[in-house]
């Protein structure tokens, strides 16, 4: 026998597993593949190296029994770096050896191998041990492909739900938009900026155990509803051109509370609590907050107002500052950059301004590529 073996000992019969033989001794090899030929495709390899070449090769074998004394590299170190390889790792080995110390037993099977055979070995328990191993084997392939399957089926219906969620909440919020007489460019600016916002700040060390990939996307997905409560403000006040009266003014300002309060409403009627909800119901009441205290409905101040709000209220700011301007949008923009840099810790969070700041020219680049129309832009310089 050559120096390198491979033999196909049957005919190609691809309902049969395929077995490789690694052993070193020629006669060792002979007698295995006598005992298998009958039931399985035998390849034969007389060194470790050449046996991880038949393993990487395009027709891997179903199951190996791997001689331990071996010149370099010994069976130890094949199965060894057959465990290395991320789309073979899976392959059952079983070691054929004449050692017959409980230790090296213990080596082997630490190593992966599944079971551990000793020579000379008996031709009924090495057809028995074969069989079961490629069975458990064939069971474990079918076992994984049915996860993924359920797995793809629960992924299907999560993202199922998620967009019956999003579509829900976009309804919500395009009615509160077209109670506005709002652009539906709006809300795409203002769910751009938040995420914008909350991807920045999340590299700030305050932000990092606060700001996740779910808290990005839940935010984004529920910005657009900050407004929901101005649904329930009278027409005379919510669509009046021009200020409002301190009786207009207070009754403008409760549609925090009204949007909170409609959102509670429907969650306990779920009776459930949704994650999603409950940073609808955080913008919802508190983006009007400010830094100093002096914002509405709760007075709250500092860390009080939750993040969500903070990063919304920032957002809002440049959307009134460039939307409702007169001027040309680059000079739009830079006169919101000064405004909001000037309420730096009266307005709005420090931190989140310096968010803003770092990204201040991708803020622009959105508000470019989702502008008002010039009918909807005169319309929201006089609005609230």
């Amino acid at each position: 026998m050559s120096e390198s073996v491979l033999s196909d000992l049957t005919s190609p019969t691809p309902s049969r597993p395929t077995v490789l033989v690694v052993d070193d001794v020629a006669d060792n090899l002979n007698l295995v593949s006598k005992l298998l030929k009958d039931h399985y495709r035998v390849k034969l390899a007389n060194n470790g190296e050449r046996a991880l070449q038949i393993v990487a090769s395009d027709s891997p074998p179903d199951l190996i029994l791997l001689d331990v004394m071996m010149p370099q590299p010994d069976g130890y170190e094949v199965c060894r770096r057959l465990k290395q390889l991320p789309a073979r790792r899976d392959i059952p080995v079983i070691f054929l050896t004449a050692k017959g110390d409980m230790e090296d037993e213990y080596t082997g099977l630490a190593l992966g191998a599944v079971d551990y055979l000793s020579k000379p070995v008996s031709p009924p328990i090495l057809l028995a041990r074969v069989k079961t191993h490629l069975e458990l084997a064939e069971q474990r392939v079918r076992l994984a492909e049915e996860n993924a399957r359920l797995e793809s089926q629960v992924e299907a219906r999560t993202r199922q739900i998620a967009l019956v969620q999003d579509v829900a909440l976009q309804a919500m919020a395009n009615l509160g938009r077209m109670r506005q007489a709002e652009s539906p460019a709006h809300l795409r600016r203002i769910r751009h900026w938040v995420r914008l916002l909350a991807e920045e700040a999340r590299s700030q060390p305050r932000f990092a155990a606060q700001i996740d990939d779910a808290f990005v996307d839940a935010l984004y997905r529920t910005a657009a509803l900050h407004d929901i409560g101005k649904i329930g403000i009278p027409d005379r006040i919510l669509l009046k051109l021009g200020q409002l009266s301190p009786a207009e003014e207070a009754i403008y300002r409760q549609h925090p509370q009204l949007g909170f309060d409609a959102l509670q409403e429907a969650e306990s009627q779920l009776d459930a609590s949704l994650p999603i909800l409950t940073l609808a119901k955080q913008i919802t009441l508190s983006y009007q907050e400010r830094w100093d205290g002096s914002g509405y409905p709760q007075g709250l101040s500092g860390d009080d107002i939750p993040l969500a709000a903070r990063i919304l209220a920032l957002a809002v700011a440049y959307d009134r500052l460039t939307a409702r301007s007169d001027m040309s949008l680059e000079a739009a923009h830079q006169q919101a950059v000064d405004a909001i840099i000037a309420q730096c810790g009266y307005a709005f969070d420090p931190d989140l301004v310096d968010a803003f700041h770092a990204r201040k020219e991708s803020f622009f680049g959105i508000a470019r590529q989702f502008p008002d129309t010039p009918f909807e832009r005169q319309r929201r310089q006089y609005g609230q």
